[in-house]
C-alpha cells in the first residue's frame, strides 16, 4: 500500500484557470473576438402563472413583473421573448404526454417518437449541435446538469420513455446526454485529476483539492500583475467554497441508497440548484466548456416547496382550474426558481473577463415547454433570454415573435453567433433575429 505522504505528494491535481491578462501573449490583441461566447440552456418545468409572469408592455418601456422582480437588478441584461412555440410538442396525432413531449422538444425542435421501449427517437439537440462544432477547443464539449436522478427506460407520461422526460440533451436522435445531479462528480469532471483511483483516494484523505496546487499558487502569482492577483485570489476562494459545501452535503446528508441521493446533494433545493448553478459559472469562467444545459426538473415533476411554504406536489398545482389560490402557489414556485436565476446571473454579471464580463460573453435561455399547465399549450412560451452574446445581442427589452415563429429559429440565431453554421435545428423556418 502507497503510504499517505507519498500518495499526497504524488497526485497530479490539475486545475482550470480564468483568463488572465497577465499571461497572454503580447501579439494578441484584447478584442472581443479573443474572448469565447458561451451557451445555456435552463428549464423549468410544468408551465408557469402567466398572469404574474409576464411584463405589461412592449420594448425598452415594460413594467417588470412579480415573477420577474428578482431580476430588476438585472434589467439591461436580459429580454422577455413572447410568441416563441414547440408545434412539435403537441400531441400531432400521437395523444396524451405533453410533459414528456414538452421536455423531448425543447432543445430538439422534434417530434418524439409514442414509445416506452427501447425504440426510442427524437433528434439532435441544439445544445450539442455548438458541442460538435466547438467543443474540440475545451476539456469538456459540454456540460449536461439537473436536479433529478437520471432515468433512460420505463414508461413515464401515457407511453413515452422516461429517457424523454429526463434528459433535455440529445446527442443524436437516439441517444441522450445523461445529465450529473450530484455536485461532487461535477466538481471532479471540472478540477479532478482525471485518476479515478487517485481522486478517490484524495477525498479518502478528506484533503482538498487546492492542497495540490497552492504551490504552482503561489508561483503563478509572482508572475502576475497586481488585479491578476486578485483575479486569482477570488477564483481559488470560489472553487474552495464550492468544494466545502458539497463536503458539508456529504457530511450531513441522510444515510439511504446511495441511488437515491448521490454524495454531494444537498438537503435543501434552492442550495442543490445554487451548488450547481455555481458549477456551471466556474466551468465557463476556466473555459472547461462553452456549452451547457441544466434540467432544473422535470416538466411532470411533483416537487415540493416547503422552504417557500409550498407544501402541494408541482405537478398537482399546475392543473389549477384558474383557483386563485393554486394560482398563487404557483407564482411562488415561479419566482423561486427566477430568484435562482438572479443568483447565476448576478455572478455572472461580476465576473470580469477581458473588457467586459462573463454575463457580456454568454448567451442563456431560461424558459420551459409548457406556458399554462392547465391548459397544456405549447405556444408562446415563457422565455427569457439574458447575456450580450459577445455583443451580438441587445438585451433589455421585450421582443415579439411573429405568430408561429418556432422556437427554434432562436437557436439557430445563437448558433450562428457561436460561429455554428448549422442549416437548421428541428423545425426552424429560418433565423429570429430580433434577439
Amino acid at each position: 500500500m502507497t503510504p499517505r505522504r507519498t500518495f499526497l505528494k504524488s497526485v497530479a491535481a490539475t486545475l482550470a484557470l480564468p483568463s488572465l491578462p497577465s499571461l497572454r501573449a503580447a501579439t494578441v490583441a484584447k478584442t472581443a473576438a479573443a474572448v469565447p461566447t458561451r451557451m445555456a440552456f435552463i428549464y423549468i418545468p410544468n408551465g408557469v402563472n402567466l398572469d404574474l409572469w409576464r411584463p405589461a408592455g412592449s420594448g425598452k418601456d415594460y413594467a417588470m413583473s412579480k415573477t420577474l422582480e428578482p431580476l430588476a437588478g438585472l434589467r439591461d441584461h436580459f429580454s422577455v421573448l413572447r410568441g416563441l412555440d414547440h408545434e412539435k410538442a403537441e400531441a400531432n396525432g400521437d395523444g396524451a404526454g405533453d410533459h414528456a413531449r414538452a421536455n423531448a422538444s425543447f432543445l430538439t425542435g422534434c417530434q418524439a417518437r409514442k414509445t416506452a421501449g427501447a425504440d426510442i427517437a427524437i433528434g439532435e439537440s441544439v445544445d450539442q449541435i455548438a458541442a460538435r462544432h466547438v467543443g474540440h477547443l475545451t476539456r469538456l464539449p459540454s456540460l449536461e446538469l439537473s436536479t433529478d436522478p437520471p432515468r433512460s427506460s420505463g414508461n413515464c407520461d401515457s407511453g413515452y420513455s422516461c429517457a424523454y422526460q429526463f434528459n433535455l440533451s440529445w446527442i443524436n436522435e437516439t441517444t441522450p446526454a445523461p445529465a450529473e445531479r450530484d455536485p461532487r462528480l461535477v466538481f471532479e469532471k471540472l478540477f479532478g485529476s482525471g485518476n479515478e483511483k487517485e481522486d478517490s483516494r484524495r477525498r479518502l484523505y478528506r484533503k482538498s483539492i487546492l492542497d495540490f496546487v497552492m504551490d504552482d499558487a503561489r508561483r503563478l502569482q509572482s508572475r502576475l500583475g497586481s488585479s491578476d492577483r486578485g483575479k486569482v485570489d477570488e477564483y481559488l476562494t470560489a472553487v474552495r467554497d464550492v468544494e466545502k459545501r458539497i463536503e458539508n452535503a456529504e457530511k450531513f446528508r441522510v444515510e439511504i441508497p446511495e441511488d437515491k441521493r448521490p454524495n454531494g446533494v444537498p438537503e435543501g433545493y434552492g442550495e442543490h440548484i445554487r451548488m450547481m448553478f455555481d458549477l456551471m459559472h466556474l466551468a465557463f469562467q476556466t473555459d472547461s466548456t462553452r456549452v451547457s444545459s441544466f434540467l432544473l426538473a422535470h416538466d411532470g415533476s411533483n416537487r415540493t416547496f416547503p422552504e417557500i411554504d409550498v407544501h402541494s406536489a408541482h405537478h398537482q398545482l399546475s392543473h389549477h382550474r384558474s383557483d386563485p389560490g393554486i394560482l398563487e402557489s404557483i407564482g411562488k414556485i415561479d419566482r423561486f426558481y427566477v430568484e435562482q436565476l438572479a443568483y447565476f446571473l448576478k455572478k455572472m454579471h461580476e465576473t470580469r473577463e477581458g473588457e467586459g464580463t462573463l454575463l457580456d460573453h454568454s448567451m442563456i435561455v431560461y424558459g420551459g415547454g409548457i406556458a399554462d399547465g392547465n391548459l397544456h399549450n405549447h405556444d408562446d412560451l415563457p422565455v427569457l433570454l439574458a447575456g450580450h452574446g459577445g455583443g451580438t445581442l441587445k438585451p433589455g427589452r421585450v421582443i415579439e415573435a411573429p405568430q408561429g415563429t418556432p422556437m427554434t429559429n432562436l437557436y439557430l440565431s445563437l448558433l450562428d453567433r457561436m460561429g455554428v453554421k448549422a442549416r437548421r435545428v428541428g423545425d426552424s423556418t429560418g433565423t429570429f433575429e430580433k434577439v
